[in-house]
Protein backbone atom coordinates (compact mmCIF):
# COMPACT_ATOMS: atom_id res chain seq x y z
CA UNK A 1 0.00 0.00 0.00
CA UNK A 2 1.52 3.69 -0.75
CA UNK A 3 1.57 5.99 2.19
CA UNK A 4 -0.20 9.07 2.64
CA UNK A 5 2.00 11.42 1.16
CA UNK A 6 1.95 9.50 -2.52
CA UNK A 7 -1.81 8.71 -1.99
CA UNK A 8 -2.48 12.73 -1.51
CA UNK A 9 0.28 12.85 -4.56
CA UNK A 10 -1.81 10.71 -6.81
CA UNK A 11 -5.61 12.04 -5.84
CA UNK A 12 -4.20 15.70 -6.47
CA UNK A 13 -2.61 13.93 -9.99
CA UNK A 14 -5.68 12.26 -10.84
CA UNK A 15 -8.04 15.88 -10.18
CA UNK A 16 -5.36 17.44 -12.53
CA UNK A 17 -5.24 15.05 -15.30
CA UNK A 18 -9.24 14.85 -15.12
CA UNK A 19 -9.85 18.46 -15.45
CA UNK A 20 -6.93 18.62 -18.50
CA UNK A 21 -8.21 15.47 -20.20
CA UNK A 22 -11.66 16.26 -20.15
CA UNK A 23 -11.46 20.14 -21.40
CA UNK A 24 -8.96 18.87 -23.94
CA UNK A 25 -8.18 15.48 -24.59
CA UNK A 26 -5.17 14.86 -23.18
CA UNK A 27 -5.45 13.60 -19.53
CA UNK A 28 -1.74 11.18 -19.88
CA UNK A 29 -0.35 14.75 -19.74
CA UNK A 30 -0.43 14.86 -15.92
CA UNK A 31 -1.41 10.59 -14.84
CA UNK A 32 1.16 9.03 -17.15
CA UNK A 33 3.98 10.94 -15.89
CA UNK A 34 2.93 10.36 -12.42
CA UNK A 35 3.14 7.29 -12.16
CA UNK A 36 6.42 6.53 -14.04
CA UNK A 37 7.53 9.58 -10.54
CA UNK A 38 6.20 7.00 -8.22
CA UNK A 39 8.26 3.76 -9.89
CA UNK A 40 5.87 2.32 -11.90
CA UNK A 41 7.08 1.24 -15.29
CA UNK A 42 5.93 2.36 -18.52
CA UNK A 43 4.11 0.10 -19.73
CA UNK A 44 2.24 -0.86 -16.29
CA UNK A 45 1.96 2.93 -15.93
CA UNK A 46 0.11 3.10 -19.08
CA UNK A 47 -2.37 0.62 -18.11
CA UNK A 48 -2.85 1.80 -14.85
CA UNK A 49 -3.41 5.11 -16.01
CA UNK A 50 -6.15 3.54 -18.28
CA UNK A 51 -7.97 1.75 -15.99
CA UNK A 52 -7.96 4.73 -13.35
CA UNK A 53 -8.82 7.34 -15.49
CA UNK A 54 -12.36 5.83 -16.21
CA UNK A 55 -13.12 8.20 -13.28
CA UNK A 56 -12.24 10.83 -15.22
CA UNK A 57 -14.61 9.73 -18.07
CA UNK A 58 -17.45 8.82 -15.97
CA UNK A 59 -17.59 12.46 -14.44
CA UNK A 60 -17.11 13.99 -18.01
CA UNK A 61 -19.50 12.33 -19.34
CA UNK A 62 -22.14 12.78 -17.16
CA UNK A 63 -21.91 16.45 -17.63
CA UNK A 64 -21.53 16.38 -21.12
CA UNK A 65 -25.57 16.12 -21.60
CA UNK A 66 -25.88 19.92 -22.63
CA UNK A 67 -23.73 19.32 -25.51
CA UNK A 68 -24.65 16.07 -26.90
CA UNK A 69 -28.18 17.82 -27.93
CA UNK A 70 -29.25 16.31 -31.76
CA UNK A 71 -25.74 13.88 -31.81
CA UNK A 72 -27.95 10.69 -31.03
CA UNK A 73 -27.40 8.97 -34.18
CA UNK A 74 -23.72 10.24 -33.94
CA UNK A 75 -23.02 8.39 -31.02
CA UNK A 76 -24.99 4.93 -32.20
CA UNK A 77 -23.24 4.87 -35.19
CA UNK A 78 -19.75 5.53 -33.66
CA UNK A 79 -19.72 3.47 -30.43
CA UNK A 80 -19.96 -0.18 -31.64
CA UNK A 81 -17.06 0.02 -33.81
CA UNK A 82 -14.95 2.65 -31.80
CA UNK A 83 -15.40 -0.17 -28.61
CA UNK A 84 -14.47 -3.09 -30.68
CA UNK A 85 -11.47 -1.22 -32.47
CA UNK A 86 -10.05 -0.14 -29.02
CA UNK A 87 -10.23 -3.36 -27.18
CA UNK A 88 -8.03 -5.05 -30.47
CA UNK A 89 -5.75 -2.13 -29.70
CA UNK A 90 -5.35 -3.02 -26.44
CA UNK A 91 -4.74 -6.75 -27.17
CA UNK A 92 -2.00 -5.68 -29.34
CA UNK A 93 -0.37 -3.46 -26.50
CA UNK A 94 -0.68 -6.69 -24.19
CA UNK A 95 1.37 -8.82 -26.20
CA UNK A 96 3.89 -5.43 -27.41
CA UNK A 97 7.40 -5.70 -25.99
CA UNK A 98 8.09 -2.99 -23.57
CA UNK A 99 11.26 -1.28 -25.47
CA UNK A 100 8.99 -1.16 -28.70
CA UNK A 101 5.98 0.81 -26.89
CA UNK A 102 8.59 3.48 -24.98
CA UNK A 103 10.39 4.29 -28.24
CA UNK A 104 7.00 4.40 -30.43
CA UNK A 105 4.98 6.12 -27.62
CA UNK A 106 6.49 9.68 -28.54
CA UNK A 107 6.06 9.90 -32.02
CA UNK A 108 2.39 8.67 -31.67
CA UNK A 109 1.57 11.36 -29.30
CA UNK A 110 3.03 14.34 -31.05
CA UNK A 111 1.44 13.38 -34.41
CA UNK A 112 -1.79 13.64 -32.72
CA UNK A 113 -0.71 17.44 -30.93
CA UNK A 114 0.30 18.53 -34.73
CA UNK A 115 -3.14 16.82 -36.14
CA UNK A 116 -5.30 18.93 -33.91
CA UNK A 117 -3.18 22.47 -34.52
CA UNK A 118 -3.60 21.85 -38.19
CA UNK A 119 -7.17 20.67 -38.31
CA UNK A 120 -8.73 24.21 -39.34
CA UNK A 121 -5.92 24.88 -41.98
CA UNK A 122 -7.39 21.29 -43.39
CA UNK A 123 -10.45 21.97 -43.03
CA UNK A 124 -10.27 25.19 -45.25
CA UNK A 125 -8.12 22.90 -47.57
CA UNK A 126 -11.17 20.92 -47.73
CA UNK A 127 -13.45 23.92 -48.50
CA UNK A 128 -16.24 22.31 -46.91
CA UNK A 129 -16.26 19.54 -48.74
CA UNK A 130 -17.17 16.29 -46.22
CA UNK A 131 -15.10 12.79 -45.85
CA UNK A 132 -16.06 10.27 -48.08
CA UNK A 133 -17.56 7.60 -45.61
CA UNK A 134 -14.74 4.84 -46.38
CA UNK A 135 -12.08 7.33 -45.25
CA UNK A 136 -13.91 7.82 -42.03
CA UNK A 137 -14.39 4.51 -41.38
CA UNK A 138 -10.55 3.74 -41.71
CA UNK A 139 -9.69 7.38 -40.06
CA UNK A 140 -12.16 6.28 -37.28
CA UNK A 141 -10.63 2.49 -36.91
CA UNK A 142 -7.33 3.79 -36.71
CA UNK A 143 -7.91 6.42 -33.91
CA UNK A 144 -9.63 3.34 -31.81
CA UNK A 145 -7.38 1.24 -32.11
CA UNK A 146 -4.96 3.73 -31.31
CA UNK A 147 -7.23 4.66 -27.99
CA UNK A 148 -7.10 0.75 -26.73
CA UNK A 149 -3.39 0.68 -27.45
CA UNK A 150 -2.27 3.67 -25.61
CA UNK A 151 -4.69 6.38 -24.23
CA UNK A 152 -2.41 8.85 -23.88
CA UNK A 153 -3.47 11.66 -26.76
CA UNK A 154 -5.99 9.74 -28.14
CA UNK A 155 -8.28 12.32 -27.24
CA UNK A 156 -6.53 14.81 -29.19
CA UNK A 157 -7.02 12.66 -32.36
CA UNK A 158 -11.37 11.95 -31.51
CA UNK A 159 -11.45 15.76 -31.46
CA UNK A 160 -9.55 16.25 -34.78
CA UNK A 161 -11.67 13.84 -36.58
CA UNK A 162 -15.18 14.69 -34.65
CA UNK A 163 -14.56 18.47 -36.15
CA UNK A 164 -14.10 17.24 -39.29
CA UNK A 165 -16.74 15.17 -40.03
CA UNK A 166 -19.74 15.60 -37.46
CA UNK A 167 -19.11 18.77 -35.03
CA UNK A 168 -17.95 21.80 -36.04
CA UNK A 169 -18.11 23.96 -32.31
CA UNK A 170 -14.64 22.82 -30.37
CA UNK A 171 -16.25 22.42 -27.17
CA UNK A 172 -19.65 20.28 -28.21
CA UNK A 173 -16.87 17.69 -30.35
CA UNK A 174 -15.13 18.00 -26.84
CA UNK A 175 -17.86 16.37 -25.13
CA UNK A 176 -19.18 14.05 -27.50
CA UNK A 177 -15.29 12.37 -27.57
CA UNK A 178 -15.93 11.98 -23.40
CA UNK A 179 -18.76 9.95 -23.80
CA UNK A 180 -17.12 7.81 -26.77
CA UNK A 181 -13.90 7.03 -24.86
CA UNK A 182 -15.49 6.10 -21.34
CA UNK A 183 -17.81 3.41 -22.83
CA UNK A 184 -15.02 2.49 -25.60
CA UNK A 185 -12.21 2.14 -23.11
CA UNK A 186 -14.14 -0.37 -20.94
CA UNK A 187 -13.21 -3.80 -22.17
CA UNK A 188 -9.67 -2.43 -22.97
CA UNK A 189 -9.99 -1.59 -18.79
CA UNK A 190 -11.16 -4.83 -18.26
CA UNK A 191 -8.62 -7.09 -20.34
CA UNK A 192 -5.84 -4.88 -18.55
CA UNK A 193 -7.16 -5.94 -15.18
CA UNK A 194 -7.36 -9.36 -16.59
CA UNK A 195 -3.49 -9.82 -17.44
CA UNK A 196 -2.58 -8.66 -13.90
CA UNK A 197 -0.48 -5.46 -15.57
CA UNK A 198 -2.14 -3.18 -13.36
CA UNK A 199 -1.08 -1.83 -10.24
CA UNK A 200 -3.97 -1.72 -8.26
CA UNK A 201 -2.85 0.53 -5.38
CA UNK A 202 -2.10 3.58 -7.28
CA UNK A 203 -5.43 2.92 -9.23
CA UNK A 204 -7.97 4.01 -6.49
CA UNK A 205 -6.29 7.27 -5.29
CA UNK A 206 -5.74 8.37 -9.23
CA UNK A 207 -9.15 7.20 -9.96
CA UNK A 208 -10.92 9.10 -7.23
CA UNK A 209 -9.44 12.13 -7.94
CA UNK A 210 -10.16 12.14 -12.08
CA UNK A 211 -13.65 11.36 -11.11
CA UNK A 212 -13.78 14.60 -9.28
CA UNK A 213 -11.70 16.58 -12.23
CA UNK A 214 -13.76 15.18 -14.81
CA UNK A 215 -17.15 16.98 -13.02
CA UNK A 216 -15.06 20.03 -13.39
CA UNK A 217 -13.38 19.84 -16.93
CA UNK A 218 -16.42 20.53 -19.60
CA UNK A 219 -17.56 23.53 -17.67
CA UNK A 220 -13.79 25.01 -18.19
CA UNK A 221 -13.60 23.90 -21.80
CA UNK A 222 -16.96 25.16 -22.56
CA UNK A 223 -16.18 28.58 -21.30
CA UNK A 224 -12.16 29.02 -23.38
CA UNK A 225 -12.16 29.92 -26.28
CA UNK A 226 -11.56 27.57 -28.95
CA UNK A 227 -8.81 28.95 -30.71
CA UNK A 228 -6.70 29.10 -27.16
CA UNK A 229 -8.12 25.84 -26.42
CA UNK A 230 -6.65 24.07 -29.29
CA UNK A 231 -3.12 25.47 -28.79
CA UNK A 232 -3.06 24.73 -25.42
CA UNK A 233 -4.25 20.91 -25.65
CA UNK A 234 -1.28 20.46 -28.73
CA UNK A 235 1.02 22.41 -26.32
CA UNK A 236 0.34 20.06 -23.86
CA UNK A 237 0.68 16.85 -26.38
CA UNK A 238 3.92 18.22 -27.64
CA UNK A 239 5.39 18.72 -24.07
CA UNK A 240 4.24 15.51 -23.18
CA UNK A 241 5.89 13.64 -26.55
CA UNK A 242 9.21 15.38 -25.51
CA UNK A 243 8.65 14.47 -21.79
CA UNK A 244 8.25 10.03 -22.89
CA UNK A 245 11.03 10.54 -25.94
CA UNK A 246 13.80 12.01 -23.40
CA UNK A 247 12.61 9.25 -20.87
CA UNK A 248 12.69 6.43 -23.58
CA UNK A 249 15.88 7.23 -24.86
CA UNK A 250 17.51 7.35 -21.15
CA UNK A 251 16.07 3.98 -20.33
CA UNK A 252 17.48 3.07 -23.99
CA UNK A 253 21.06 4.20 -23.35
CA UNK A 254 21.39 2.63 -19.50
Amino acid sequence: MPDVLTIAYLVTAGAVAGIVGTAGGITSLVSYPALLAIGIPPLAANVTSSVALLGSGAGSALRAGPDLSGHGGTLRRWLPGFALASLVGAVVLVVTPGRVFDLLVPFLVAAGSAALLLQPRLERSRGGRPLPPGVVGILGAAVAFYNGYFGADSGILVIALLLATTESVLHRANSLKNVILVIADVAPAVLFALTGTVVWHAVWPLGLGALAGGLIGPSIARRVPASLLRRLIALCGFALAAFLLVSALRVAAA
